[in-house]
């Protein structure tokens, strides 16, 4: 069937609204027509090359190029139809999308941490993880798609691991931002962050991603969230939704008021999330960590980025610690149901974080606005 799609056809060029075809799913496959599809600057990482891999690794996938690809990996939607073999859902059903499927089988999965399912490795790029056959085609090419989901898109093909099912009363449009951003944040604090009652916290970026770091914060007992974004309109937006300072920059807070909160120890779990992780901005979290404090790293670097800087005696004098972490290190089926909840019962602020809505035909206006600051998120409607 042809379905419009917002398409990156080229590194650096614009997201293109397009008509592809897509193929009817096979065994273990589902298809899902999309309600709605959260704008993540994931995705501008895949436009842009920050999460290109290189043509060796992409090699291994049976691809030459990440281009061309359908973009997003966050979205809900309802099952259209179903393939031979599938057992979890069935049409009519209410769904989120995950951006790691989830086999069930290997050694993370059965340790209770699907959130690095060993089918994680071939989310980027590449044919069906069913079959290693192609649904998704725009002229006589086959189309990759972002995290093996490429939720812009009016209907999208996947697998069932990279599916969650949910209770159809949940809101579909906070089920699409769950589904990776507000998670992913949230999970950052809670669980990777390891945050307790009373703790002193910092978010350095407080997009999506953050927004959902401040609130896990803040329901794990933080007694000080500290909002840390270059864009004051965002810090604002954090005051809004539980942080209780903000600053425009470390050293900024580092001279004005954190020495007053923290009682001169600096913070106990400093977690980033900005837009664009570099390797400067590991020191100047660290240089704000409390002595046996932690370092969550969220947000998203490029994949040739292998330098970072760290004043290491200070890291190592100071019992210091970083930690990466995918989806906020908790499994997607249980995660996502949890903070729909929460959010079902008034205790998780998503809606207020939609900036704007968009149509599929204005996925690169989105962007647009998102790289001008103009968005904490968009949201693509179908």
């Amino acid at each position: 069937m042809q379905v419009k799609a917002a398409i990156a056809t080229e590194q650096n060029g614009p997201w293109r609204t397009e008509l592809i075809e897509i193929d009817e799913p096979k065994r273990n496959e589902v298809k899902v027509k999309m309600a709605f599809a959260g704008m993540c600057h994931s995705d501008e990482h895949g436009r842009t090359g920050d999460m290109t891999a290189p043509p060796e690794v992409l090699g291994f996938f049976g691809v030459d190029s990440m281009f061309p690809f359908v973009g997003g990996h966050e979205g809900s939607g309802i099952v259209e139809s179903v393939g031979e073999g599938v057992t979890g859902l069935v049409p009519g059903d209410h769904v989120t999308v995950s951006f790691i499927p989830a086999c069930g089988r290997c050694e993370s999965c059965v340790k209770g941490e699907s959130f690095i399912c060993d089918l994680g490795a071939q989310t980027l790029a590449g044919p069906m993880i069913s079959d290693g056959t192609w649904r998704h085609h725009f002229e006589g090419q086959n189309l990759n798609r972002f995290a093996q989901l490429g939720t812009f898109s009016e209907y999208i093909v996947v697998h069932e691991a990279s599916l969650v099912k949910i209770d159809p009363w949940y809101d579909l449009r906070a089920a699409a931002l769950i589904s990776c951003g507000i998670a992913t944040g949230f999970g950052s604090a809670v669980t990777r962050g390891g945050i307790k009652p009373g703790d002193v916290v910092a978010v350095i970026g407080c997009g999506g991603v953050g927004s959902g770091a401040i609130q896990g914060a803040v329901h794990a007992g933080a007694r000080a969230v500290i909002a840390i974004d270059t864009n004051q309109s965002k810090i604002d937006r954090a005051l809004k939704i539980g942080a209780t300072h903000g600053a425009t920059s470390a050293l900024d807070a580092a001279f004005s008021f954190l020495g007053e909160v923290s009682q001169g120890k600096n913070c106990d779990v400093v977690i980033l999330t900005p837009g664009r992780l570099t390797g400067e901005l590991i020191e100047e979290a660290r240089s704000i960590t409390a002595k046996g404090g932690t370092i969550v790293a969220t947000a998203i670097a490029p994949f040739g980025q292998t330098q970072v800087d760290l004043n290491l005696a200070m890291f190592t004098l100071y019992n210091q610690q970083i930690k990466g972490t995918v989806f906020g290190s908790e499994p997607p089926r249980i995660q996502i149901p949890r903070l729909l909840r929460l959010h079902h019962e008034g205790k998780l602020i998503i809606d207020e974080l939609v900036t704007r809505e968009y149509s599929i035909d204005e996925v690169n206006q989105g962007y647009l606005d998102l790289e001008e600051g103009k968005n904490v998120r968009g949201v693509v409607r179908f």
